[in-house]
This record gives structure tokens, C-alpha cells and sequence, in this order.
């Protein structure tokens, strides 16, 4: 068993689905990039369109379920926390996706396998593949055990995650989510130091170092609240 198929069969192991149509796995992890050459690629952006109108379902039906009296604004505000590139790249890296997609040589050199919109996309296709494959139930299951961190988080207090003050600092002045970027890597492989850098349209970036990526995230994200007097 090669490096990869060794990742795709450990992702199926910690997800818990044994997928019956294999070719339906292959193409929810297959990149677009694979398909540049002449040989045409099915790759996974239509099982993502797919699996983004599954995930925001199941992310409302749980959110009603969880709080019968919340009004719109606040399920919607809610949803926002829980469906969005940066969730769907955390759940993707928890699972161990990015070993498994399949992606062409110059994708993977430029670090796509460990980017946060790769990882967010191909954990909605695999999603969409898992409703496809498994039906609403497995699609469910699947959201339930791996965004339950996610919905924790939603009643914890403001002060513990910076990357959720950051979120709704843009949010309430109506600008797009903030983006992050690896823009360094250093360190040996066992005590690797991360440097990451925040966007929020309109500002400067920020950059803070981390020992992982979401560290250096978190880190991010409380410079730039921290320089534009963001919410504490």
C-alpha cells in the first residue's frame, strides 16, 4: 500500500464511513489542478457545491434544535461561526485530509495540500460525497462528531478565541471574513515555529508566530484586535 492510499484508508477509519462507490471518494479528493494536463480529471468542485448546501442544512437544523427561542439574526450570526472555509479547514486537518487528496506536482509544491481554502473545499466535497454515498444520516453523523468542538465554542466566553472576536469585529462592520496565511515555516520537523499572516480588507495585515498553525492563527488574530482596538 502506497503513502497515499495508506491516508485514504486511515481518513475513512477516523470519519467512519466505509465508502461502497470508490470512484466517489477518488473524485471528493481530487483536486482541480490534477485535470490541467490533456487527460480530462473528474475533481471534486461539483461534490463541494453539493456538500456546502448539505453542511449549512445540517448546521441550521442543529442550531434550531439546540435553541427553540433564538431569533434569526442570532441563528444566522451562529451560522456564520460554523460554516465558513476556516471550520471546514480545522475538521479537514482533524481528520487528517490533506494526506489524502490527490493534487498535480505544482499544486502540492506551493502548499495547497495544507492550505485553509484547499483543506475548507475538499471537506465540503467529502461532505457531498458522504450524503451521495451514505445518505443524509451518514452526512449527519459525520457533522455531529466532528463540528461538536465548533458548537462549544459558540457559548464559550468572547475573551477565549481571538479568531472568533476577529470574525465578528468584521462581521458587525460588514466586511468579508478575515483570511490567513502561512508566509513562513521554520524549525526542525518535530518543533516546527509557524508564522502566519491575517487579512481583514480595508486594514494592514498582521503576522504572529506560532508552534502550530492555528497557534499562529490565534495569535494573528489577537494582534490585529489588539492594534485596531477590536472587541476584548
Amino acid at each position: 500500500m502506497n503513502r497515499r492510499a495508506a491516508a485514504v484508508a486511515q481518513l475513512e477509519a477516523r470519519i467512519g464511513h466505509q465508502f461502497s462507490d470508490r470512484d466517489l471518494l477518488e473524485r471528493a479528493l481530487t483536486h482541480a489542478s490534477v485535470g490541467e494536463g490533456a487527460t480530462k480529471v473528474r475533481h471534486y468542485e461539483r461534490l463541494e457545491f453539493l456538500g456546502d448546501r448539505v453542511l449549512n442544512l445540517l448546521a441550521a437544523e442543529r442550531l434550531m434544535g439546540l435553541d427553540a427561542e433564538a431569533r434569526e439574526g442570532e441563528l444566522s450570526r451562529r451560522l456564520a461561526n460554523l460554516v465558513n472555509y476556516q471550520a471546514c479547514a480545522t475538521v479537514a486537518r482533524d481528520i487528517g485530509l490533506g494526506d489524502a487528496l490527490r493534487l498535480s506536482a505544482s499544486a502540492t509544491k506551493i502548499g495547497a495540500r495544507d492550505s485553509d481554502t484547499v483543506l475548507g473545499d475538499a471537506c465540503e466535497a467529502l461532505i457531498g460525497a458522504l450524503y451521495v454515498d451514505g445518505g443524509f444520516e451518514a452526512a449527519r453523523a459525520f457533522f455531529l462528531r466532528f463540528w461538536a468542538e465548533a458548537f462549544a465554542g459558540l457559548n464559550a466566553p468572547r475573551g477565549k478565541d481571538p479568531k472568533t472576536q476577529l470574525q465578528e469585529w468584521a462581521q458587525g462592520q460588514g466586511l468579508p471574513l478575515p483570511t490567513y496565511g502561512v508566509v513562513a515555516r521554520e524549525g526542525p520537523d518535530h518543533a516546527p515555529a509557524f508564522t502566519v499572516e491575517v487579512r481583514v480588507q480595508g486594514y494592514d495585515p498582521e503576522a504572529a508566530q506560532g508552534r502550530s498553525k492555528q497557534e499562529a492563527e490565534k495569535a494573528a488574530a489577537l494582534a490585529m484586535l489588539l492594534k485596531h482596538e477590536g472587541p476584548q
